[in-house]
């Protein structure tokens, strides 16, 4: 699902999508193995999915696991397999109290089957929630994305356009971005959402993921607020279609 907010100077970021980095070296400038801090990280996220339902938020997306990850040590690998794995497990009951409803986006090819069971599992349990849509991108890439798209609508005989590749994304259940954080000071996007996040408004912070708190996020988001979204428009296309939002506003309430 491609679409633009109707009203491009509006202040509230209904889709966030963050990526989650810095756990490694929140670990390491604590002496402790590296998987501890995404122990630390998963703390982290479960306090972030209550202030996005706090604040408003309808679609939080999250990079928990890219593509490229498999390159790291394989005991760092395994153990973030089995993290991901005994998370699903103990994490249900807290989205079903918060009415999350979670969404796993991402290649399943390579994960293990109780892995593949958790995410199936998960997502069953929380489809009849609506307050928040959680996406945990794992084992997700954004090339791997639009070649998938690409390689679903040769299958079916369908052309190639931005329209139907948009609709055979990965995350076309839910609208495009309107904010992306990338959290540990790096200013990259490392192959994530490369496609949704076209208009996406980034947001860079030096704070480790596991530090991320409600100060963090705020300042993201009033960060949001103060920006306006052209998508290709002018500031004089904007002003006049505000003017005569406003106008139509003001007869109706006469």
């Amino acid at each position: 699902m491609n679409m633009h907010a109707e009203n491009a100077l509006t202040a509230t970021a209904h889709h966030v999508a963050i990526v989650m980095d810095g756990n490694g070296r929140w670990a390491q400038k604590r002496l402790l193995p590296r998987l501890a801090g995404h122990k630390r990280g998963v703390d982290a996220l479960r306090r972030c999915v209550a202030l996005c339902g706090e604040r408003g938020v309808r679609v939080l997306t999250v990079f928990a696991f890219s593509s490229e990850n498999w390159n790291r040590p394989e005991e760092e690998v395994n153990g973030l397999m089995s993290l991901m794995a005994n998370a699903l497990t103990k994490e249900v009951a807290s989205l079903q109290e918060h009415g999350v409803r979670l969404y796993c986006v991402g290649e399943r090819a390579g994960l293990s089957a109780k892995v593949c069971e958790g995410l199936e599992q998960a997502q069953q349990a929380t489809a009849g929630n609506s307050r928040l849509i959680l996406n945990v991108c794992f084992n997700y890439g954004g090339r791997w994305d639009i070649a998938q798209a690409a390689r679903r609508l040769c299958a079916e005989g369908k052309p190639i356009t931005e329209e139907t590749l948009g609709r055979a994304m990965a995350l076309a259940h839910v609208p495009d971005p309107d904010l992306l954080i990338r959290t540990g000071g790096e200013l990259r996007l490392s192959n994530f959402l490369l496609w949704q996040a076209a208009y996406a408004e980034l947001f860079f912070t030096p704070t480790l993921w596991p530090d991320f708190d409600a100060a963090d996020l705020d300042a993201a988001l009033a960060s949001f607020a103060q920006r306006q979204r052209r998508f290709g428009k002018t500031d004089e296309q904007l002003r006049s279609r505000h003017d005569a939002a406003s106008s139509s506003e003001e007869r109706e309430n006469v």
